[in-house]
């Protein structure tokens, strides 16, 4: 007998003993969660009990870490000087080269003073959130978006307003319905390109047209998530708010390594804002992490500077991927799957099945054993739609899209 939780299958004999009543402080009633890691835990526990799942529901390379990453991780936890605390914000020459990677990717000037390292890259906006939202702010963020937006702001006390992606506009902001959204109470705008789940890329011309707009708003900080800024295709271009100097000082840059480079549980990523924001989400660290684990700093820049070879092999690899399961879905009749532009989704429409999304999503975990999300997952704007990664072989989404046909036939 297993109890199902976030972080997987707990046997029932481990619970030695009936505990009283949990009494949360009401703050933890605004806190959601990422769907993608309970229907992992599910998946796994099914797993456990000899069914067959494929699985693309989890937003991970399925690749090693490139060996020359791994090496230099090695050799930096056997020096002894990595062995110690390091400064809240970063190892002072991390600094200097996440700087420098910085300017010559974003084409703008950066000091390491405007560096803050972090385990992972959650951080970066968690501790923005919590040092410039004050109870009853406004946040406009993406929908479909990365759900830990939503959760963040309201478990900062701000109020989340949903930018509906659309389709018909490849699911990249509209900057008009964008704007028309800002408030008096607006304090903050969360642009997310290449964005999760749907992959699109947000036009230039589209992100001038929203940076023009903010001009007029010198109170609304700007929040761009580019986690994803390796991994895009065909002719798209990606644009930074950091490099636009009508915004600089109101733009915090979110990135890391955990996506381009196969890094995942390596944890490590990093924010870039103005430094007097910086000392205080230096701050911030000191009270919950002390620092980012110093090995891991050094392995980070190694990854940056070193042989970029094996990050564009995998790169290419997505691609084929990417080619390839969006035939397949638009193979399936009833079926529409619009071809993403960056990161490792897609989004394909399974509105014409009639039922919601998130029944779909089950329906093809329990009788088909494959893993995917539902579009609700990700905002209200979602229904209609599912999320799978391409994160997985060819054989292995082959084998999953098979058998997501299978289910949707009978739906017909």
């Amino acid at each position: 007998m297993f109890l199902e939780y976030a972080f997987g299958p707990v046997s029932r004999p481990a619970m030695t003993r009936l505990l009283p009543p949990l009494e949360l402080a009401g703050r933890m009633s605004r806190l959601g969660t990422e769907n993608a890691f309970e229907v992992l835990a599910r998946a796994k526990a099914l797993e456990a009990q000899g069914k067959s799942i494929i699985h693309l529901e989890i937003g991970e390379p399925d690749f090693p870490t490139p060996d020359f990453i791994v090496e230099a991780g090695l050799q930096a936890i056997q020096d002894e000087a990595n062995h110690h605390y390091g400064p809240a914000a970063g190892v002072p020459d991390v600094r200097e080269a996440v700087a420098h990677h910085v300017a010559a990717t974003r084409n703008v000037e950066c000091s390491p003073l405007e560096v803050v390292m972090v385990p992972g890259s959650k951080p970066v906006m968690f501790y923005a959130m919590l040092a410039l939202l004050e109870e009853g702010d406004e946040v406009i963020l993406p929908d479909p978006g990365y759900p830990i937006y939503e959760s963040m702001v309201s478990f900062s006390g701000a109020k989340p307003i949903s930018c509906p992606l659309r389709s018909e506009n490849n699911f990249a902001a509209d900057p008009e319905e964008l704007l028309s959204l800002i408030t008096p109470a607006t304090r903050m705008v969360i642009l997310n390109s290449p964005g999760n789940p749907t992959g699109a890329v947000l036009p230039p011309e589209s992100l001038d047209a929203i940076v023009e707009g903010l001009r007029n708003h010198p109170r609304i900080w700007l929040l761009t998530d580019e986690i994803y800024w390796r991994l895009i295709f065909d002719d798209a271009v990606h644009s930074s708010a950091l490099s636009n100097p009508d915004i600089r000082e109101r733009t915090i840059l979110l990135d890391g390594w955990s996506k381009a480079y196969a890094m995942t549980g390596w944890r490590l990523g990093f924010g870039v804002m103005r430094p007097d924001l910086a000392e205080q989400v230096s701050r911030l660290m000191i009270n919950s992490t002390s620092c980012t684990t110093t090995f891991v700093q050094r392995a980070g820049v190694v990854a940056l500077e070193g042989d970029q070879a094996p990050i564009e092999a995998m790169k290419e690899r997505f691609n084929r991927r990417r080619l390839h399961i969006v035939k397949l879905l638009n193979e399936i009749p009833g079926v529409t799957c619009a071809l993403p532009q960056g990161a490792f989704y897609v989004f394909p429409d399974v509105s014409s099945f009639g039922l919601p999304s998130g029944e779909i999503a089950e329906k093809a975990l329990q009788e088909a054993g494959v893993a995917c999300l539902a579009g609700t997952s990700f905002g209200k704007a979602g229904e209609g739609f599912l999320r799978l990664s391409y994160a997985a072989s060819l054989a292995n989404i082959e084998e999953g899209i098979g058998r997501l046909r299978v289910i949707l036939d009978e739906l017909r």
